[in-house]
């Protein structure tokens, strides 16, 4: 079979229909069973939400108004429709917001992106993604398990371990960033380590330019990438056409027009709002912060869903490092930290495939002693590394931005 399952084929009459079934259940599941979505939708009649133009009526809920939510109601918020004891985890990712998840089969729906990407019954997949506080090493392990594959929970880091594993299980499939594949196959030539087994990969949390796509195809792997949330799951996938990316089946996508809830026209560049279909964690009109547009037509590999033109960049200054989000309110964290500091900015960067992040700080004192103290703060508050170039006062650019992304993806 070339598909998953044969929701992914059905007509696109027949699947609207479903959406539509569907929608005005799933918002009396919310507004009636959690009580954070009572108070969003207390003016919502769910039998209403049957067209896209109702669905377009409904509030936009937003990442900052889930962590108020769950700062006032620790500790999801009241937006889950199953209590904290039928729950199988809940995660932390940077802001901080917290995620459920449990172990109902495939619960972020990643089965579909990994069947896409080539991954089959008895596949051993070496899987990369953190299983610390976050859940995207879960997620993709309940996807390699929806597939039937055996999984090597690799985590991130500790190269050369992973490079050992490798070798001696010769796994066929990758799971993680692009990044830390490119890194695998660097070590792996410089320590005469065979990692040939890898020839298929399912990449995500960074873009993956067409010469980074090359350089792994000259070295024998196909690599698709798909997009998703910690919140979400999976909203969106290549397929072997790699003509956009597929929209999954477990969620509803409008693109609207940044700070508004305006649906905007298919081919025009806007914010990416998701409903989940998710009964336990029933996301309504969620935005992502992401850019993304609708394209034109079916997919030539058949499958009849839209598809995205895939990430654009962000409505907002918060960005994704090395897979993982970076608000503004982070840095104005590490900030808070520090009395020398008058103003930063984070630029963030890609050297050789590879996220970079800088801390421009102005400072009233400028010292070893400070940068380092500030390098940890750094590293404390968004949970990744980087670098910090302390200036005079008046040298940063008074433009109100606190993060900039300089990344290009050529």
């Amino acid at each position: 079979m070339d598909y998953f399952d044969d929701l992914e084929i059905r007509h696109p009459e027949v699947r609207q229909k479903a959406i539509f079934d569907a929608l005005p259940k799933q918002i009396k599941n919310a507004k009636n069973n959690a009580s954070g979505w009572s108070k969003i939708l207390s003016e919502v009649i769910p039998e209403e939400i049957t067209s896209w133009e109702a669905l377009a009526k409904l509030p936009i809920t937003r990442k900052s108004e889930l962590t108020s939510s769950q700062e006032n109601a620790p500790p999801l918020g009241g937006l889950t429709t199953s209590s904290i004891a039928e729950l199988s985890w809940i995660f932390c990712s940077p802001g901080p917001i917290y995620e459920p998840g449990t172990r109902d089969k495939d619960f972020w729906r990643m089965g579909r992106a990994l069947y896409a990407a080539g991954f089959r019954k008895g596949d051993v997949i070496h899987n990369t993604f953190s299983y610390h506080l976050t859940p995207a090493g879960h997620m993709m392990e309940a996807g390699a398990h929806a597939c039937n594959c055996l999984v090597v929970p690799g985590g991130i880091g500790n190269t050369e371990q992973q490079l050992q594993a490798i070798t001696h299980i010769r796994p066929k499939g990758y799971v993680g960033t692009p990044s830390f594949l490119k890194i695998l196959l660097e070590k792996g030539k410089e320590l005469s380590i065979d990692v040939s087994s890898v020839t298929n990969a399912a990449v995500g949390g960074e873009a993956l330019p067409p010469s980074l796509r090359e350089y792994f195809h000259s070295h024998g792997i196909d690599v698709l990438q798909s997009y998703g949330t910690a919140d979400l799951g999976l909203v969106a996938y290549e397929s072997p056409a790699t003509e956009g990316m597929i929209i999954d089946e477990g969620v509803v996508v409008e693109i609207v027009r940044p700070g508004t809830g305006t649906p905007l026209q298919d081919g025009e560049v806007g914010e990416v709002i998701v409903t989940s279909l998710n009964s336990v964690y029933p996301l309504i009109r969620f935005a992502t912060g992401d850019l993304s547009a609708i394209l034109s037509g079916q997919s030539a590999c058949g499958r009849t869903n839209k598809r995205i033109q895939g990430w654009m960049g962000r409505a907002d200054q918060t960005t994704k490092i090395k897979g993982m989000f970076v608000h503004p309110k982070q840095v104005a964290d590490v900030i808070s930290r520090h009395h020398e500091i008058g103003r930063a900015r984070l630029v963030v960067d890609s050297i050789n495939h590879v996220d970079v992040m800088t801390l421009h700080c102005e400072v009233s004192v400028n010292n070893d002693q400070l940068r380092e103290a500030i390098v940890g703060s750094l590293q404390t508050v968004c949970k990744l590394k980087g670098d910090v170039f302390l200036s005079e006062p008046g040298t940063l650019a008074n433009d109100g931005k606190v993060i900039d992304d300089i990344r290009t993806y050529e």
